[in-house]
């Protein structure tokens, strides 16, 4: 089975690049299944029900979020709704989604797909390590193959996620810093892993967000009005093959659209 996850939707560029990419890229890589992580696609903060199901309905078969999701209060009965689309699952109980949904592949298989959030830095109040036994244990119930996203801060909790899973599910991948990192790598017990898959949005920008806007706010030390950049996008994502619910290989990608 071929997976890819697309790191972090940011905006409208990073929405319109991937739509008119992700078809081609399907066919061509003969992609199973598309996880995107789709927690800044509303102007950099969140996600409206209108975009999700332009980004589901372009390719997409399921959508992460993270520390962005409450950002658009319309999406909330979205999240309670609809099974393509996760939220951390270690948000406080009674909050509308879910953090663990099963879709199908275009092979006819089973994909579980968990959302965790780091508990470093953004003070999620429950640490991912805490649920993620009870989580897997579901997911394999339901599952062969398993795919989590951490969205979180610290490098560390990250990579200790990714070793602390490893041989249980088929890959532990990290979003939220919005930069790729160049660790991606298959780890002994055949999970796939990558601290940060990295962003989907305007290439000249700070994260995301116009330079000259950040700038004047680290210079300054003043509050500014965030704007989504403009100009090319670059998509990163991360490609994995696996067989039995074991990884074999995992490919980064940098694509300039």
């Amino acid at each position: 089975m071929n997976i890819l996850f697309v790191g972090d939707v940011f905006g409208k560029p990073g929405r319109d690049a991937l739509l008119e990419w992700l078809p081609g890229f399907r066919e061509e890589r003969a992609v199973d299944f598309v996880i995107a992580n789709g927690e800044n696609a509303a102007n950099g903060a969140g996600i409206t029900s209108k975009l999700a199901l332009r980004l589901l309905g372009g390719g997409v078969d399921v959508l992460t979020t993270g520390n962005h999701v409450w950002r658009q209060r319309e999406v909330y009965s979205f999240l309670a709704t609809d099974d393509r689309i996760v939220r951390p699952a270690n948000y406080p109980e009674g909050a509308p989604g879910r953090g663990l949904t099963v879709r199908p592949a275009a092979d006819g298989s089973e994909v579980a797909v968990i959302n965790l959030a780091g508990q470093l830095y953004l003070g999620t109040g429950l640490s991912p390590f805490r649920m993620v036994d009870r989580l897997v244990e579901e997911a394999a119930g339901l599952a062969e193959t398993i795919v989590v996203d951490l969205h979180a801060e610290a490098t560390s909790e990250k990579v200790a996620m990714g070793h602390y899973l490893d041989g249980r599910v088929t890959a532990v991948l990290g979003t939220h810093t919005h930069v790729q990192t160049s660790d991606a790598r298959v780890l002994p017990g055949g999970t796939a892993y990558m601290t940060d898959v990295g962003m989907t949005g305007p290439l000249d920008s700070v994260i995301g967000v116009r330079k000259d806007i950040i700038l004047q706010r680290f210079l300054t030390e003043l509050p500014q009005q965030f704007e989504v950049g403009d100009g090319p996008v670059r998509l990163n994502a991360a490609l994995i093959a696996s067989s039995g619910g074991r990884a074999t290989t995992i490919e980064a990608l940098v694509v300039v659209l």
